[in-house]
């Protein structure tokens, strides 16, 4: 089973992800049972097939994504995942603010894909509070290093609404 960061503890993931292969489209695809993770155009294509399926849902959302597509559906879903598929891109953050202060997503919120240690701070700061590393990485390390890169923010997040200067007041 895959290993997940959540609440700064390594932990199992039981969720499957699922993953349409080359030839797949959303249509064709089998929907299988229990509590799984759907790309966004497996959503909009069987959204009411999902529904009636049972067991816990989950969204996937890569950065190319729309967010505002989901809008209406985020109460529905235990887990949204967010795919960054290079380090560098950070549609993910923006779109992690926005299911958070926007549309008052409550749920799991989860960075999958190319993730890294020194990123988990600011992950955290805009809404995410689950990580999957890459395999090739050490959990552990990143818990103990990478939510501690600073002391104190200055700015206000969706992790701390205020800034420092009104904290300080």
């Amino acid at each position: 089973m895959a290993r997940l960061i959540k609440n700064k503890q390594i932990v199992a993931d039981t969720w499957l992800t699922l993953e349409p292969g080359e030839n797949d489209t959303a249509e064709s695809l089998a929907l299988p049972a229990g509590d799984v993770i759907f790309p966004l155009a497996v959503w909009q294509a069987r959204k009411d097939e999902i529904l009636a399926r049972g067991g816990r849902i989950g969204l996937l959302l890569k950065g190319e994504d729309p967010v505002e597509a989901v809008a209406a559906d985020v109460g529905r879903f235990a887990v949204i995942a967010i795919q960054f598929a290079k380090f560098v891109d950070g549609r993910g953050y923006s779109t992690a603010s926005l299911l958070r202060q926007r549309y008052g997503y409550s749920g799991e919120l989860r960075a999958v894909g190319d993730i890294l240690h020194d990123q988990l701070f600011f992950l955290a700061r805009v809404g995410f509070d689950a990580y999957a590393l890459r395999d090739d990485k050490d959990a552990a390390y990143a818990i103990e290093k990478g939510f501690s890169v600073f002391s104190n923010n200055y700015q206000a997040s969706t992790s701390q609404p205020q800034p420092l200067f009104r904290r300080r007041a």
